[in-house]
């Protein structure tokens, strides 16, 4: 690809407020598995379809929506996405005041919609605006501001939705009163995300993007089916997004049952979980960027450890009395940063290099999965936080590894592909769900850990591995 509009750092800006949009929501939805369980008192794996809900639209819309950034451009396709983000968060409001399970569903398959359309859009246009050899740090950098949001997402939901409900630990305590008192509290979450997403449309319709073209000549058709690091790069696609959106959407519940702790606490715990992934990122960012002064590099570096503390501490006040300094949890927020700091020490032993860091999170990652199952109490709540931190740099360095020497044109196409593998997200979660509530929530995370395995595969092998 080609950048016909040098205005790179407006291209950055836009297509990083994008990330930052699809985050929040990705996250909000596989947050709201917990409230939506009990304001229709729903066994968990069934809660879970609101996460397969969401995820589903990735095999059905994302390699039409690759066709359709390469008939329309990556402009419009991000207008169309907003568009139809904004349409399905205000069916939300009929859907809480009902209330009704089917209409929740329905409503979140519009809403995942734009979200696909942002996202088959995003990644590759943010790939390849710049040269190859940062992309990864870009990606990472983007997927950092992604990351930002679902960091606030699960907050919202404990503020918003969980804050002074009252929800009993004990499942047989729950009353269809409680059930109604969370369903009046969610439409104002999802009201105010419609009005913000079409406001940005309609911003994004007045500004001029930098194009993006290809060198393809006419008429001429490119396959990416042949190269097996592409196919192989999607099945990591499914394994990482399940592995993540699973382990997040049972956190609440885990944490609830399994630890007796208040769900809006143990949403505060959710934000901290994909507030990992937010420091991660920022890590990766650094790490993997073209700057090379190290005394810089280290500086950032403290500053993420800083935004560690600060954000840990923040997410995990006591809101009950109020938003004031003095309710920050700074006990969690130390814990959060210390390991934060080993999550930078374990990312030095991948020299900069994408596939030697994605092996070496992935197996820490698997570690961590298994740690959660076979142990409990804060040692079970630090281990499966803590593995959003080794998420981070999962789907960046995955995607720029599985699109690595590709053209224009073939990459719009492998991101369709990639992209459709990201019903991962909609086939581990029930699958978790099945087991919590057959064996117990601990017995769930065994899953993910064969996730990350698989992974740990690619980053050492699948994606050497190339057509001649």
């Amino acid at each position: 690809m080609e950048q016909k509009n040098s205005n790179y750092g407006l291209g950055m800006g836009v297509f990083g407020a994008v990330f930052f949009i699809f985050g929040f929501a990705t996250t909000f939805i596989i947050t709201m598995t917990a409230p939506v369980k009990a304001i229709f008192d729903l066994p968990e794996w069934t809660a879970q379809l609101l996460s397969s809900a969401f995820f589903i639209t990735y095999p059905i819309l994302s390699i039409p929506s690759g066709k359709l950034v390469s008939r329309i451009g990556y402009k419009w396709t991000v207008i169309l996405g907003l568009l139809l983000m904004g349409i399905g968060s205000f069916l939300f409001w009929p859907a809480a005041r009902i209330p009704s399970f089917p209409m929740f569903l329905i409503a979140t398959f519009i809403l995942a919609a734009g979200v696909v359309f942002l996202q088959v859009a995003a990644n590759p246009y943010v790939t390849a605006l710049g040269p190859e050899s940062s992309s990864s740090s870009r990606l990472n950098l983007t997927q950092a501001l992604n990351s930002v949001a679902t960091m606030i997402a699960p907050w919202i939901i404990a503020v918003a939705i969980f804050r002074g409900l009252g929800l009993p630990a004990d499942e047989s305590l729950m009353t269809p009163e409680h059930g109604l008192a969370a369903a009046e509290r969610v439409p104002f979450p999802f009201i105010t995300m419609a009005i913000i997403v079409i406001a940005v449309a309609v911003i994004l319709f007045m500004i001029k993007l930098p194009v993006l073209t290809s060198n393809k000549k006419e008429g001429e058709r490119k396959s990416v089916w042949k190269y097996p690091h592409v196919i192989l790069g999607a099945f990591g696609i499914f394994a990482y997004v399940g592995a993540e959106v699973g382990n997040a959407g049972l956190i609440v519940n885990y944490l609830r049952f399994s630890g007796g702790i208040d769900p809006e606490v143990a949403s505060t715990y959710a934000a901290i979980y994909w507030g990992g992934a937010m420091v991660g990122r920022f890590f990766g960012a650094i790490m993997f960027s073209e700057i090379k002064s190290k005394a810089r590099k280290y500086m950032m570096v403290a500053g993420v450890l800083v935004l560690a503390l600060v954000s840990g501490a923040f997410v995990t006040a006591d809101t009950s009395v109020g938003f004031s300094i003095a309710t920050w949890n700074f006990g969690a927020g130390q814990i959060f940063a210390i390991i934060a700091l080993v999550n930078f020490l374990i990312m030095q032993l991948g020299r900069g290099k994408a596939a030697r860091t994605l092996a070496v999170f992935a197996l820490v990652a698997a570690a961590l999965s298994l740690i959660t199952t076979f142990t409990t109490g804060e040692v079970a709540l630090w281990t499966i936080i803590s593995i959003g931190l080794f998420n981070s740099i999962m789907f960046p360095n995955i995607f720029s590894l599985a699109v690595k020497d590709l053209d224009g044109d073939e990459m719009a196409s492998a991101s369709g592909i990639i992209n459709s593998l990201v019903v991962g997200g909609a086939v581990i979660p029930p699958l978790m769900g099945v087991i919590a509530d057959s064996v117990g929530y601990t017995w769930a995370f065994v899953v993910p850990a064969f996730c990350y395995i698989y992974i740990f595969f690619y980053a050492v092998k699948g994606h050497a591995i190339r057509t001649s």
